[in-house]
């Protein structure tokens, strides 16, 4: 029976799918229709073209793929949306060697969230429907299937606010051949309110809903290469994603009180990232998109966070630099002389000057350039 035909049926079927999400911690399930998301492929091709993917891949690899569900299933009919909720940070004043990570990578949310979604694909197929699990992947524009599914509304720092509790969730989809009556699409919006817009540390939502990745802090964080100097400052302590257009914004305020008691994992150090092995960094953060699946993104991150440390006596930061000046890769020396510029150490500095890489010898040319040396 195609229940998409029998409302009453269909409405009934969907409030108990929707009590076992609850069941299964999901905090938000919708459903939408599974035709193209004409207009989001549409923004995704014009900021391919103006660069403002700053070339991350994921859903703008394909933009026909990612914004066509019946590419994941032939005849898809339905995508039932769910979101999962995750701890919002505690605002603390941290260490000057503690690293900030992203609410959502302090845990593998992803796959807590593939595992409900999971539980609910499990009851679909026994009833005889067709089911497949998409979260975090780059076969489907996740934020446009929950706004169209009713979840939330397009914030204006880009990214999906539930009413009442903000964007601190994960989300993915269950693509199926059961076709469900809709959810109403959220009717609110931001309002006047700007303070993500304002309160971006380097500026990079460039209209409301239109993040630069370029200049995000999230991206430039996970991106291959080395850091833009410009941007080095503002990443302060980041190791792994950025919150702060989350931070401020007053939709998720009472989510983030109420956070007080939720366990999450501890910061890391950024010691023990550049003393430890690869293979321990890879395994230790094995749920992390790292670029290249190369540990180095990490180890680089970490030097950005000791040059912006003020810790010009610390004598572990100081061995840390200069082991990190001989080291083979040349972006971990050239992130090491600029941490060891910005610290003020002369004779880690006459180490990188005696460097023959190119890398190397921008940093050193920047500084004096700058007056810093």
């Amino acid at each position: 029976m195609d229940l998409g035909l029998n409302k009453s049926l269909g409405k009934e079927y969907f409030e108990t799918i929707s009590n076992l999400a609850q069941e299964l911690g999901l905090s938000a399930l919708g459903v939408t229709n599974a035709e193209p998301f004409v207009e989001t492929r549409t923004e995704i091709e014009r900021r391919k073209s103006e660069d403002l993917h700053g070339g991350m891949q994921f859903t703008f690899r394909n933009p026909e793929r990612s914004t066509t569900p019946k590419m994941i299933m032939k005849d898809a009919k339905s995508l039932i949306v769910g979101a999962l909720r995750t701890p919002a940070p505690r605002l603390e004043k941290v260490s000057n060697e503690a690293l900030r990570i992203a609410a959502y990578a302090r845990n593998d949310y992803y796959s807590l969230l593939r595992e409900a979604l999971t539980g609910i694909s499990e009851v679909l197929k026994k009833d005889g429907w067709k089911t497949q699990v998409v979260a975090d992947e780059n076969s489907l524009v996740d934020r446009a299937a929950a706004i169209r599914a009713g979840i939330g509304w397009h914030g204006k720092n880009g990214n999906v606010l539930i009413p009442g509790q903000g964007s601190w969730f994960v989300l993915g989809s269950i693509v199926t051949n059961l076709e469900l009556p809709l959810s109403e699409k959220v009717k609110q919006d931001c309002g006047v309110c700007k303070r993500c817009i304002d309160g971006c540390p380097t500026g990079a939502i460039i209209e409301p809903g239109v993040v630069d990745a370029r200049k995000c802090i999230a991206w430039l964080v996970q991106a291959p290469g080395i850091i833009p100097h410009e941007y080095r400052e503002s990443i302060e302590h980041r190791i792994y994603g950025c919150d702060d257009c989350q931070e401020v914004c007053p939709e998720g305020r009472e989510h983030r009180n109420s956070d007080a008691e939720w366990d999450i994992k501890a910061d890391y150090l950024a010691s023990e990232i550049l003393e430890a092995e690869d293979k321990e960094l890879l395994d230790r953060f094995s749920s992390w998109y790292i670029a290249e699946r190369n540990p180095r993104y990490l180890k680089r991150n970490a030097l950005v966070s000791i040059g912006n440390s003020e810790e010009t006596e610390n004598e572990l930061f100081r061995s840390l630099l200069k082991k990190y000046l001989l080291h083979s890769d040349p972006i971990l020396r050239s992130h090491a002389a600029w941490a060891s510029i910005r610290l003020g150490h002369q004779e880690l500095v006459d180490i990188a000057k005696s460097d023959s890489d190119p890398l190397v010898i921008e940093e050193i040319m920047l500084a004096e350039a700058e007056g810093c040396l």
